[in-house]
């Protein structure tokens, strides 16, 4: 009786733990952009958060479920890309309107001292359908966003349908897919190397970093994943770990004076 009852708690807890586990791994990518998108609707400011950020994620997972079409991976990994996507166009329609607001606040101000009336304050519009390559992903309009993903979106899915029967075409896809997000925090390891400090970046946001891409890496390698799936996991960590190693010998070996200014310039990726 009591080895019964045993075996039943240890499903029980089992089943928890695999819920847990699944849930983290749908949702646990979104988290860091939640602080992120309450401060610069708080602030109106989104300078602290690069848009080519988005852009890498919607690639990446846009590529990742082509990729299930020709190599079955987990639902679970699945609706994470859904989720990602659907986080990152959130994220971008917000900054386009703050950025645009706050261009159009920068033109009242010099217009100030001048005769040219309020309405008369026009800011150019940059947009997709121009192709001008000098604004790629810094256009006017959220619908000029939605407009470029669904155009990357139907040319990488036409292609995927062409060549879906070819193996080696596959699997360069799923290795593009999770390499892309793989490299989402090299930007970051370069700045720091360009600045000779890590002033200005969160070192919470790289312990969550490193924390969400071992987990992943590990369940990842527990579930047996596609192999492209862990190797680009571990390659995350290394330049998590690499980071980290920034913030210690940056600290500990100043490179130049410590400026009183703090920007807020920490990078954002997914868990």
């Amino acid at each position: 009786m009591e080895d019964e009852l045993f075996e039943q708690i240890l499903t029980v807890f089992n089943n928890l733990v695999a819920w847990v586990a699944a849930g983290a791994m749908v949702f646990g990518g979104v988290v860091p952009y939640i602080p992120q998108y309450r401060d610069i609707r708080r602030t109106q400011n989104a300078e602290g958060f690069s848009t080519y950020v988005c852009l890498v994620l919607l690639v990446a997972n846009i590529l990742r479920i082509l990729f299930r079409f020709g190599h079955y991976f987990e639902t679970l990994l699945l609706w994470q890309s859904i989720i990602m996507i659907c986080t990152m166009l959130i994220m971008l329609n917000l900054c386009t309107n703050v950025r645009m607001a706050t261009e159009l606040s920068t033109k009242r101000r010099s217009f100030l001292a001048t005769d040219i009336k309020d309405e008369e304050v026009r800011i150019p519009k940059r947009l997709f359908l121009d192709f001008d390559w000098n604004y790629f992903w810094s256009w006017s309009r959220f619908v000029d966003y939605v407009q470029c993903v669904l155009a990357f979106t139907l040319v990488a899915a036409y292609v995927t349908y062409l060549l879906l029967d070819s193996v080696l075409f596959v699997e360069t896809l799923g290795f593009l897919a999770v390499f892309t997000e793989a490299m989402l925090g090299t930007p970051q390891l370069y700045c720091n190397y360009q600045n000779k400090s890590t002033e200005g970046m969160s070192i919470k946001m790289v312990l969550m970093w490193t924390s969400g891409d071992t987990f992943k890496t590990g369940y990842f390698l527990l579930t047996q994943a596609p192999v492209q799936f862990w190797i680009c996991g571990l390659l995350q960590v290394f330049v998590d770990i690499t980071i980290l190693f920034q913030v210690y010998y940056y600290s500990r070996y100043p490179q130049k004076p410590v400026s009183h200014t703090v920007s807020h310039t920490t990078s954002a990726k997914a868990l």
